[in-house]
């Protein structure tokens, strides 16, 4: 029996399911293109959505600092909320295909920190903020409600909130997170394919 066994060259020939590089390649355009596409979507309704929301300020000249007060919070928290958003966009812009596969690698492993940020910090801010700038600005219009129609008003808007929060929300963050990973595992397996 020979005990010279080429481990290696045996590794080679294999046809098992190892990561095609252009394919790879396409997932990450693909992926960088569908998160620049969000990116721009998110920018322009959320600015759309506080340019209507300035508008309701002016038209309707609320009189209570209450209304005032929410509508400025939730102005300001999808300013903030883009802001911190907007940071993505240098980091998948630079994601090209000039780039090696520990770039590739790193680039995505700075991708996934951002995006934890983003997902924990910026959107529990987010959510804070809009939901007590809207119960306040929703205080005015209920004050002149009967108070089962105020309760009404209050409960569909909360339970919309929680409905966001519980389970829009993580949904969310579960398929954001399986797509980065899944492009994360591939590349570390051609880094490590390479690295013997």
């Amino acid at each position: 029996m020979d005990s010279n066994i080429d481990f290696k060259n045996i590794w080679k020939q294999q046809t098992s399911n190892k990561p095609n590089l252009e394919e790879l390649l396409g997932k990450l355009k693909k992926f960088r293109n569908e998160n620049l596409r969000k990116l721009i979507c998110s920018n322009l309704s959320l600015i759309a959505t506080s340019l209507f929301i300035a508008f309701i300020w002016y038209y309707y000249q609320p009189q209570m600092i209450s209304t005032k007060l929410g509508i400025v919070l939730v102005i300001l928290a999808m300013i903030i909320f883009l802001a911190a958003y907007n940071r993505l966009f240098m980091t998948f812009y630079k994601i090209d295909s000039t780039q090696s596969n520990n770039e590739y690698l790193q680039r995505l492993y700075v991708v996934k920190n951002k995006q934890k940020f983003m997902q924990t910090t910026m959107m529990n801010l987010y959510f804070i903020m809009l939901s007590l700038g809207i119960c306040l600005y929703l205080y005015e219009y209920t004050s002149r409600m009967t108070l089962f129609s105020a309760c009404l008003a209050y409960g569909i808007t909360l339970l919309w909130i929680a409905f966001n929060w519980f389970y829009l929300r993580p949904k969310t963050i579960k398929k954001q997170e399986s797509k980065l990973d899944g492009l994360i595992s591939k590349f570390e397996e051609i880094n490590n394919q390479l690295k013997e």
